[in-house]
């Protein structure tokens, strides 16, 4: 089984959502395990708040097949085939980091960029893995959380319920 984090977010029909998101990955995966859910301005084009929060879970999926899949949910819910890296969308799911792989492979960059650039990637991964190591630079998330200028990108917890538990509260 390989460990993998992903990245959940969404600023169309933001609740709805991550929710609906939430219900495939655990119909895929079963056990999920969660971090907050934070909202956060959208980054790099004008657009709605999104809602972020990183989903951890176990597979045995290769790579590719993983990639593929998540993006058959992220169609499933609304986002179009051909949408631009920076827009607005009703669901995207990023795959973070697939066990400690680095590099290309399937089409998927391992690690993803913006674990190092992203206040809503950062943060909630620290929460969820705070001890893991990023597998470039060696560092626990926690440690790079604590690094990161948090004032340059703020974020707002929020109460997010799903299937009658609380992901996260103010």
């Amino acid at each position: 089984m390989t460990t993998v984090y992903l990245g959940l977010g969404s600023n169309i029909e933001r609740e709805q959502s991550i929710a609906a998101g939430l219900d495939a990955l655990e119909e895929l995966f079963g056990e999920l395990s969660l971090s907050a859910v934070y909202d956060s301005p959208a980054i790099g084009f004008d657009g709605d708040a999104f809602l972020n929060m990183v989903v951890g879970v176990e597979t045995q999926l290769p790579l590719a097949e993983l990639a593929s899949r998540l993006r058959e949910i992220e169609t499933a819910h609304g986002r179009p085939v051909n949408a631009t890296r920076f827009s607005a969308r009703q669901l995207d799911i990023d795959i973070l980091t697939y066990g400690t792989t680095i590099g290309v492979i399937a089409g998927v960059v391992l690690p993803r960029g913006e674990i190092l650039e992203n206040a809503f990637v950062l943060r909630p991964l620290a929460e969820l893995a705070p001890t893991a190591l990023h597998p470039v630079t060696g560092i626990s998330y926690a440690s790079l959380w604590r690094a990161f200028d948090q004032a340059s990108q703020p974020l707002h917890r929020v109460y997010f319920e799903w299937h009658r538990r609380c992901i996260s509260q103010p």
